[in-house]
């Protein structure tokens, strides 16, 4: 009983105020207004310091009075603020991470990584999605320094970093994911896409493929550009290899289907005998295409290599063959940089992690 049990006429005069103070907290709990730690307090005949004290150092106060404040303040459903308890201390216990596309699985990887790095330090992870749009990223960018995050992974939308740098330079630390800026303070966790694009070249050519085409996206991803140029080197080592460039908009699937469509249209002499695609959504895209309209077969006419290794890549009607990037570990790893950068911002420490791609050899080119 919250208001304890009547002995004398004056402990039934203070049980009377006691519910009436009560009734009215649950009428306004009722209509929707939050319990603050005031109403606890004065249900429970304490002070405000106390109730604050019953919450975080429990071992400064009575056992007694613990139980009764415990009790009023279940009784009465409050639930603390720790939001503008957070602030007031000047940093919330979150991470924002900005990732250019939430529809890929390879993102959705990064942020579990990332999420299951910042549960082990109670951290929560905030996740936007820029959908390569500047203007969204600002947006975000500005939002989670307004929610006081304790920083902020991004994979950024364009080689212009200097909001990234204004964000820093606020006292806002920055990692960026799956992407670097060479000469900047920035910490950065990335693969060398320049050798992933090797790799998925130099496997065509190995298994005799000479025509090779690459479906990218735009070429200001910094991405696409390192698996091209990789490419392009690989090619280079083999005389009479030859290496076109197909742009689509966006890395996705429907895109991916829509260069397949046009390579299948050609004639089988015009038409590449390999294909490099700049993410496993395109691959995906491709091979749907070049196996529904049934005038290509993969990999007899076309060998196919993609790029990420999803999980999709595995359930596709021909096992997609893939550069892999180890999508958890970079989270983990982007959240680990980001964590130390806080506590040791002048530690003699790696600030730019650079992974190594692995080709994941399937049907998709070995038939």
């Amino acid at each position: 009983m919250l208001c304890g049990d009547p002995h004398t006429r004056q402990d039934r005069a203070a049980l009377g105020r006691c519910r009436t103070l009560t009734d009215s907290i649950r009428e306004r709990r009722g209509a929707g207004v939050a319990v603050s730690v005031r109403d606890v307090a004065a249900a429970a005949g304490v002070s405000v310091g106390t109730v604050s004290n019953v919450m975080n150092q429990p071992d400064k106060v009575a056992a007694a009075t613990v139980t009764r404040v415990q009790a009023v303040i279940a009784e009465l459903g409050f639930v603390r603020n720790d939001a503008a308890r957070q602030l007031r201390a000047g940093r919330s216990r979150s991470i924002g991470l900005v990732v250019p596309d939430a529809g890929n699985p390879f993102f959705a990887d990064v942020a579990r990584g990332a999420e299951a790095r910042a549960d082990e330090d109670l951290l929560a992870v905030l996740l936007g999605n820029s959908d390569e749009n500047p203007a969204r990223e600002d947006n975000y960018l500005d939002l989670f320094r307004e929610q006081r995050v304790n920083g902020v992974l991004i994979t950024p939308s364009s080689e212009d970093v200097d909001k990234l740098v204004r964000v820093q330079a606020a006292g806002t630390p920055v990692v960026l994911v799956d992407h670097e800026v060479p000469g900047s303070a920035f910490c950065s966790v990335s693969v060398d896409d320049v050798e992933g694009g090797l790799l998925a070249a130099r496997h065509l050519l190995a298994i005799g493929r000479r025509r090779l085409a690459f479906v990218g996206g735009p070429a200001e991803i910094a991405q696409v550009a390192n698996r091209l140029q990789g490419a392009r080197r690989a090619v280079d080592e083999v005389p009479g290899a030859s290496l076109e460039v197909i742009r689509m908009p966006a890395l996705t699937v429907l895109h991916g289907r829509e260069a397949g469509e046009q390579i299948a249209a050609r004639t089988a002499g015009e038409r590449p005998d390999g294909i490099f695609a700049a993410n496993d959504l395109l691959a995906v895209g491709l091979l749907q295409a070049l196996t529904m309209l049934r005038t290509v077969r993969v990999p007899e006419d076309i060998a196919l290599v993609g790029y990420d290794d999803i999980d999709f890549a595995t359930a596709t009607v021909v096992p997609l063959t893939s550069v892999r990037q180890p999508a958890q570990l970079i989270g983990r790893t982007a959240v680990e940089l980001l964590l130390r950068s806080i506590s040791d911002p002048d530690g003699d420490y790696e600030r730019r992690v650079r992974f190594r791609p692995e080709l994941v050899v399937r049907q998709s080119t070995t038939g």
